[in-house]
Order: structure tokens, then C-alpha cells, then sequence
């Protein structure tokens, strides 16, 4: 699925620095957002159980967290920890960029070509990159705790409806919420400038963390106003895929993982020297032989 990336194109090229370590960058608006929702939707819609799949663990996290909410240890930090996905989301979603890129390529993708992101000579950069976004998570849920207990101490809320009216009819909460939601937009915004075209970038030009970073921070910083509206995009749609008991991040995250990737290519000018990949043939395995399809290896050596 080769598709067109138009816009103005603004070189970020430095002395002293060749294109790999400073790309060229392109201005781009708010319908270039439109068109890579609208790509990453088509890519959903081409491998909808792979994606479904591979962000399982999501939904799943939510559920296990609502089942689990019995009292002040867990149910303050459940609204932090639903936010927190958009501190993990980019690294998580490394597989469906693999996939993205096989379709633009022409090819097909599927479950086993996300899995090969693990072979690419830049999984440890990519590897760097989420574990500092594993630590923002983690300052992230220990600053929300820190500011619940700065508001209400250690009182114990008695269920969910008591905690409700807690936080949303007393001028506590309502500070709470201001507060927690100015902080935590700092933090969101840090998750956006390193890593916002970070994990695409080390991905299609085996970039290192360090450039892949900084070219992030160039593209947020030529883009503003298209980077913050997408940065809202994104939290709008991880809160509606929160509401059914998370579920719907099964589709959110899988649609904004592909459209991230329709992202970078709308903002970084393709490398003119980049080799197109040609996906491997598969070998079709018919149902007869399950489940010795499942260890080639072990045919081979019979042979």
C-alpha cells in the first residue's frame, strides 16, 4: 500500500551532520493528521486480530485493575494508570509499526512479521527509548499518589461512589483534578517531544536513541500546533477506550500505533537512500500437518 506524503519540506540538515543524524523535516497541518488516522485505520482494518493480539495485555491490565479496586491503594491511582498508557503506547505499539511499513512496502503483514522488530539491529535503541518511558511511568503514578495523599492524607474511601463524590463535589477534588491534570499534561508532553516519531524513525533508518530523540524534539518543535492537537487526539481517544472497562484500547491502541507510523511519514522526508524491503515468500503450511507446522526445524532434520 504505497501512498504519497506531500508538504512543506524544511531541511534539518546541520554542518558537520549527514541526513541520518539530522533528517530533513516537513511543516505539516492538521489534515495531514486526518490523512494518518486514515491509514492507520485502513491498516487496522487489514489485520484487525494480529493488532487486536498484540495490544491484548491492555485491556486485559484494565480489567485486572478494576477487579482489583477494593480500597485506597489502587482506586486513587486507576485514572493514573489508565493516563499512563499514553506514556507506554509508543514503545508498546514497535510491532505495529513493523506492520505498517510492510503494507506500505506492498507486502503483506501479519502477527510473525511484528514479532520480527525483535530482530532489528535497532530493537536495543528502541529497547533505551521505552525503558526511559517505563520511568516517566513510573514518576508519573508516584507523583499522582504523592498528590492524592498532599489533598486527602490516608483516608480510606469506603467504594467507588464515595470516592466519586469525594473527588468531583468538594473543592479538594476539584483541586486535585486541576492539579493532577496540569501535572500529568507535563509529563505527557515530555512522552510526546522524545518519542513522538522516535521508535519509527530507529525502526526505518536503524536511527540511534539519541538521534531518534532529538529529531523528535525538532519535528514537535517545526510543528506545534499539528503535535498538540495530535497529542490531544490521542489522549481523547485512550480515554474513550477506557470507558468499556478498557476494551476499547484493544482498537485504540492498535489504530494509533499504525496511524503513528503514517505520522512519522507525513513529518520525516523519506531517506532517498533507504533500500525498499522485499518480504520473504511464506511457505503455505496447509492444516494437516499442525502441529508439526509449529517446529519447522524438526522436519528439516528429518529430511
Amino acid at each position: 500500500m504505497a501512498s504519497p506524503y506531500q508538504g512543506n519540506v524544511t531541511s534539518m540538515t546541520q554542518s558537520g551532520q549527514g541526513p541520518a543524524s539530522a533528517p530533513v523535516i516537513r511543516t505539516i497541518g492538521l489534515s495531514d493528521l486526518h490523512q494518518a488516522l486514515r491509514l492507520g485505520w485502513e491498516d487496522f482494518k487489514a489485520v484487525p486480530s494480529h493488532a487486536i493480539i498484540l495490544c491484548l495485555i491492555y485491556p486485559v491490565l484494565g480489567i485486572v485493575l478494576a477487579r482489583t479496586v477494593h480500597g485506597y491503594s489502587v482506586l486513587p491511582l486507576l485514572f493514573p494508570l489508565a493516563a499512563g498508557f499514553a506514556l507506554l503506547g509508543p514503545f508498546a505499539a514497535i510491532g505495529l509499526y513493523e506492520m505498517s511499513r510492510r503494507r506500505e512496502d506492498g507486502g503483506e503483514a501479519s502477527a510473525w512479521d511484528a514479532m520480527q522488530v525483535f530482530r532489528s539491529p535497532s530493537f536495543g535503541a528502541m529497547l533505551g527509548v521505552g525503558t526511559l518511558l517505563f520511568a516517566l511511568f513510573v514518576t508519573w503514578i508516584a507523583t499522582a499518589q504523592a498528590i492524592y495523599t498532599a489533598v486527602f492524607g490516608y483516608q480510606v474511601a469506603a467504594n467507588i461512589p464515595d470516592f466519586a463524590e469525594r473527588v468531583l463535589t468538594t473543592p479538594q477534588g476539584w483541586w486535585l483534578i486541576v492539579v493532577g491534570c496540569s501535572v500529568g499534561f507535563l509529563f505527557a508532553l515530555v512522552a510526546l517531544c522524545i518519542s513522538v516519531v522516535a521508535f519509527p524513525m530507529m525502526l526505518d533508518r536503524q536511527a540511534t536513541a539519541g538521534e531518534a530523540m532529538v529529531t523528535s524534539m525538532r519535528a514537535v518543535a517545526q510543528n506545534p500546533v499539528p503535535m498538540a492537537a495530535w497529542g490531544l487526539i490521542v489522549a481523547v481517544l485512550l480515554v474513550l477506550g477506557t470507558i468499556p472497562f478498557f476494551l476499547g484500547l484493544a482498537v485504540v491502541i492498535p489504530l494509533l500505533g499504525h496511524a503513528t507510523w503514517h505520522l512519522y511519514r507525513e513529518v520525516i522526508v523519506k531517506d532517498p537512500n533507504a533500500r525498499p524491503v522485499i518480504p520473504e515468500p511464506r511457505e503455505r503450511k496447509p492444516a494437516a500437518d499442525f502441529p508439526a507446522n509449529l517446529f519447522p526445524w524438526r522436519r528439516s532434520d528429518r529430511g
